[in-house]
This record gives C-alpha cells, sequence and structure tokens, in this order.
C-alpha cells in the first residue's frame, strides 16, 4: 500500500526517522507529495535545456607538447561555465566502477542500517553524516536526494568509522582525485600571474569530504529537483557522475557560444570526471573564475548516484581575493574573511543560486572598494 500522509508526517518519516526519500518511493508512491513539489520557476525543463557538449580535457596532456592549450581549455572553462570534464586523470575505470556499485549498495540497506549514521545518532558526528535534501528544516520545497557525507581526517580514521560497504573505496576515490584537484588548481593559480606553491593546496583545499548521492526514481520528475540551484562553497569540486545524467549548469560568461544565462546539460562522458569551480576560487581570483551555479534533475526511469569530492579551505584559513591580482586588477571585488565564516552562512539557509556568494562582495553598502596590502 502507498504511503499517505500529510506535509508534516512526510517530514517525519523521511527526514527525522531516516528512511529518506527512498524509503517514501520504496512505499509504493504514486505522486510526489505537496512537500516536494518546486515553484515553477525552479523546476527543470528536459526537454527545453540544450547539451553543453565539448570535448573532456585530456589531463595527461598537462606533462606532453600540447601543455598551454590544455591549460587555455580549463582556464576558458573556469572563465566561462566553471564546469568541464577531463579524462586522462589517473583514476581506474575500475575504481570509478566499484565506487558507483558501492553507492548503492550502502542506499539499497534497510531503513535502520542508514539510520545509524543520522545526525544526532552517528557515533562520529563530525565524520559520517547520512542525511535527505540539503537543509530540510528550512526549505519550503524539499529536494527528491538522499546523500551520505564522509569527512577525511587520517586513513585511520576513515577505515574506523566510514560505513564498511563503502569506506575503502571511498578512500581511494578521495585521495586520488584530490590529485586532480591539485592540479587543476596549480594550473588556474599560475594562470593569474601568481607563483603557485605548495601551501595553497593544504590552505584551500586542506578539508576534504565525500558524498555519495542518492536520487531515487521520481513519479514526477518534472514537478520536483533532485538538488536546487546552487554553487559549491569550496575550492574545487571532483564529481563522479553516472550514465543515467540530469546535472544542469547556468553558463554565466560564454559570448562564443551565444547561451551566456542558460541552463544546459552536461552529458556523462564515460570515465569521465566533472571539475566545477567553487565560491572560493571566484573570491581567490577576484570573480575572473566563476563557480559554477548547476542543480539536478530527477527521472522516473532509473535510480541515479554520483559522488562528488569537495575541496575546501580549512575552517581558520583566511579567505580574500589574492594580493597580486586584487592589484593588477586595481580593486578587490571580495572582502577578507574566515572560511568558518563562510561556511556557516552557507548551510545556514537553502539553496538559493549564488546567493552565498554576496555574504563575501564588497558593495556599497558594506565597505569601501580596497585593494589588498
Amino acid at each position: 500500500m502507498a504511503l499517505v500522509l500529510d506535509d508534516e508526517k512526510i517530514f517525519d518519516f523521511v527526514v527525522k526517522q531516516g528512511n529518506g526519500v527512498k524509503g517514501m518511493v520504496d512505499s509504493g508512491l504514486s505522486k510526489v507529495p505537496d512537500r516536494y513539489v518546486q515553484p515553477s520557476n525552479e523546476r527543470i525543463n528536459k526537454l527545453e535545456a540544450k547539451q553543453h557538449v565539448i570535448l573532456p580535457i585530456d589531463l595527461s596532456e598537462l606533462r606532453g607538447p600540447r601543455r598551454n592549450e590544455v591549460v587555455k581549455n580549463i582556464v576558458r572553462s573556469a572563465e566561462t561555465i566553471g564546469f568541464f570534464q577531463v579524462v586522462n586523470h589517473g583514476l581506474q575505470i575500475e575504481l570509478l566502477e566499484k565506487l558507483k556499485d558501492a553507492a548503492h549498495q550502502f542506499f539499497n540497506q534497510s531503513p535502520e542500517e542508514k539510520a545509524i549514521y543520522l545526525p544526532g545518532v552517528s557515533p562520529s558526528p563530525l565524520l559520517v553524516k547520512y542525511g535527505t535534501s540539503f537543509v530540510p528544516e528550512k526549505e519550503e520545497a524539499l529536494e527528491w536526494k538522499d546523500y551520505l557525507s564522509m569527512v577525511y581526517t587520517n586513513d585511520l580514521d576513515a577505515l574506523k568509522h566510514w560505513p564498511m560497504l563503502c569506506k575503502e573505496v571511498a578512500l581511494e576515490y578521495l585521495k586520488t582525485s584530490s590529485e586532480v584537484g591539485r592540479t587543476i588548481l596549480e594550473v588556474l593559480i599560475s594562470e593569474l600571474g601568481v607563483t603557485y606553491e605548495d601551501w595553497m593546496a593544504e590552505a584551500y583545499m586542506g578539508t576534504k569530504f565525500v558524498n555519495m548521492n542518492f536520487y531515487p526514481t521520481c513519479p514526477n520528475p518534472e514537478l520536483t529537483v533532485g538538488v536546487g540551484r546552487h554553487s559549491d562553497m569550496g575550492t574545487i569540486t571532483v564529481l563522479l557522475q553516472d550514465g543515467i545524467g540530469g546535472l544542469y549548469v547556468k553558463v554565466e560568461e560564454d559570448e562564443d557560444s551565444g547561451k551566456k544565462g542558460e541552463w544546459v546539460e552536461i552529458p556523462p562522458i564515460p570515465g569521465a570526471l566533472v571539475i566545477n569551480i567553487g565560491d572560493t576560487l571566484q573570491i581567490l581570483s577576484n570573480g575572473r573564475y566563476k563557480s559554477a551555479e548547476h542543480r539536478v534533475r530527477t527521472t522516473s526511469t532509473m535510480s541515479r548516484v554520483s559522488v562528488p569530492l569537495f575541496l575546501i579551505p580549512r575552517l581558520a584559513e583566511k579567505i580574500g581575493p589574492l594580493r597580486e591580482v586584487a592589484a593588477k586588477d586595481g580593486k578587490a571585488r571580495y572582502k577578507e574573511f574566515l572560511f568558518e565564516e563562510y561556511k556557516n552562512n552557507f548551510f545556514g539557509n537553502a539553496h538559493d543560486g549564488k546567493k552565498s556568494l554576496d555574504f563575501a562582495k564588497i558593495t556599497a553598502h558594506n565597505d569601501n572598494e580596497y585593494v589588498t596590502p
């Protein structure tokens, strides 16, 4: 028998009891509950969306005669859409397939087995959290997504506390894809005219966590979203998509394609990883690189998984435009702040595009424009 509950009981069943969206779907749900119906302007029309089909960037060519061309492609993508895909990145296809399988295995467990990682229940809440949507308590319309978040401190903690079904493959993914992120950061920092130093990776990507996202099949995908409009708060995100698709990005600056301001789908490429620029890198570059506003569509045919690695600054790190960049630009467009402040602001609100960046912007109302000393 299908689950029939009012909004309050839906919230209790899905969020508080830890059944998640999957538990709701497994009950025999025949239509999207009202609590998940998005306003019409937030829905994703698959038929109207264009695909952003570009050749993936071959990272192995950074070590060859085509290095300058590869660097140019990375920089152009960071300056326009904030997303690109990479191949020959050093991660084995077998690892990526195992990672997707592990995600399905975790979410296919019983609600009771997953609920031990709920906030307030998890034996290691600072390292492992299972949940649903983004900030359910503050969202008027919930997102059609369950997730598992695993924060990295060291190998020993990960192997001790992360869930048995996925800890080893998730740890290997984190360590190898972190190197991909470091490579991209070095390219982008250097192209700003700033000398890249090893401490930058530790400062700006010193906190790492892997999420496993699960998007159950949805009876009315046109009414809801898997993830609402947002940009990532960190420096760089390395994302593994499965083959189903559903990732959409808003083109911020792209005069050549004529798609500025449009939402485009990032189609899955077998064996590729998706790289996206986060808010932190937009701030460090004084706005030259664009954090990517993106969202995720649901599907009625198959459950979908994705596995992002978030590379973010340490909480005590001071973030602001790099001095050399602000000096060259003649002004800083963002203020300096501790990253912990930005993180608290980011998670203190529901998804709302790139509005989180308002926290860091210098305007006539919050400060005068200045050049960092």
